[in-house]
């Protein structure tokens, strides 16, 4: 049973809350690196993607988990950060400077929308912000010159001092340039939330009302979490585009912002491990649902898991399920297992029992 105590608000902010804790992560670290010696092309492709997943889980974690304003155009800023990276890099840019740039300028366009659009509150921004990733699917079709309209684009070859990078070519080199971007942004978000900036977002999240009292901007702060937010996913986006190799107006539809919203909620909203956990689900699902299929099939002569639709199906599925039981997603569910472990005999039923999160003068918003 660990205790931690802490002496002063320095111990708070810490990066680690214990040196064993650090020594887990570092373990990790040391796992992903070597997965490329564990794993072959194809299945080093799917954590690949489950990573470009995770910085776009952690785009949204930002913005819905960590601030409270639900987002379901994400997939419009995704496709802006893949079409700027791509069309800077047809300008002969390098992608050291597309890469960053892409983030940058979708941060920006991001923030300039979230002006008028985070003036709302619950399901009416939910509902601008889901019309921002309809406009973006006709935006793209319309804008054909520089987007290729319903044709696409085709991402240029990584050029990095040198060094050629490409998803089927060298998916090694792919796997390890979205690792090191993965741990540049997990770094970034991580002291934010450690700054003032993280603590008025999650003052924020809890009431809008109490966090203006203590002085906080609301407008500032909103307009700046969804610029951040809106540059995460841009990197993921580019990086997506470079994973799909091709892409058009439908490879970021609706579907894909409402997709990224569930896996947050499944992962564990609040939680920078939500975002990875989530990310696992989304990128893993598909391939668990084949082998269940092939199984099935050699097995029993089943085939009517081929079905279409049946991935959607399964994912809206386990959503209800966390809904129904289990809240606070797989990380609450972790963390939950973790503290009856450190309190064992004196673990209370009733810890974890959810408390309304709005104040008396909120419930009219």
């Amino acid at each position: 049973m660990r205790f931690v105590f802490k002496r002063s608000y320095d111990d708070d902010i810490k990066l680690f809350k214990h040196r064993p804790q650090a020594f887990y992560y570092l373990a990790l670290l040391i796992l992903m690196l070597a997965l490329p010696l564990l794993l072959d092309d194809f299945f080093l492709g799917e954590v690949t993607y489950v990573l470009i997943f995770a910085i776009a889980g952690m785009g949204l974690m930002l913005l819905t988990g960590h601030t409270g304003q639900v987002s379901l155009g994400h997939a419009a800023f995704l496709a802006l950060g893949a079409y700027l990276n791509a069309i800077m890099l047809s300008k002969g840019i390098p992608f050291v400077i597309t890469l960053p740039l892409a983030g940058i300028l979708t941060g920006i366009i991001g923030m300039i929308i979230a002006l008028p659009v985070l003036r709302l509150h619950g399901i009416y921004l939910a509902i601008a912000t889901l019309a921002i990733s309809v406009l973006a699917d006709d935006i793209i079709v319309m804008a054909e010159p520089f987007t290729g309209g319903v044709t696409g684009l085709v991402a240029p070859p990584i050029d990095i001092f040198g060094l050629d990078i490409d998803r089927y070519g060298t998916p090694i080199l792919f796997y390890f340039l979205v690792l090191f971007v993965t741990l540049f942004v997990l770094m970034i978000y991580r002291n934010i939330m450690r700054s003032p900036l993280g603590r008025a977002f999650v003052a924020m999240r809890d009431s809008e009302i109490s966090a203006q009292a203590l002085g906080v901007n609301i407008t500032k702060t909103k307009a700046t979490a969804f610029a951040i937010s809106c540059a995460i996913t841009g990197l993921a986006g580019a990086l997506l585009g470079h994973f799909a190799g091709a892409f058009n107006n439908e490879t970021f539809n609706i579907v894909l912002s409402i997709q990224l919203l569930l896996m947050i909620v499944i992962g564990g909203l609040g939680s920078i491990h939500g975002a990875f956990f989530g990310a696992m689900v989304v990128g893993f699902l598909p391939q668990f649902i084949a082998i269940t299929r092939d199984f099935a099939t050699d097995n029993f002569g089943f085939n009517s898991l081929s079905m279409p639709g049946i991935e959607t199906g399964v994912f809206a599925l386990i959503l209800v399920l966390f809904i129904l039981f289990e809240p606070m997603g797989i990380y609450g569910r972790w963390v939950k297992i973790r503290t009856y472990f450190e309190l064992f005999p004196f673990y209370r039923k009733n810890m974890f029992k959810r408390q309304k999160s709005y104040l008396k003068t909120e419930r009219m918003k």
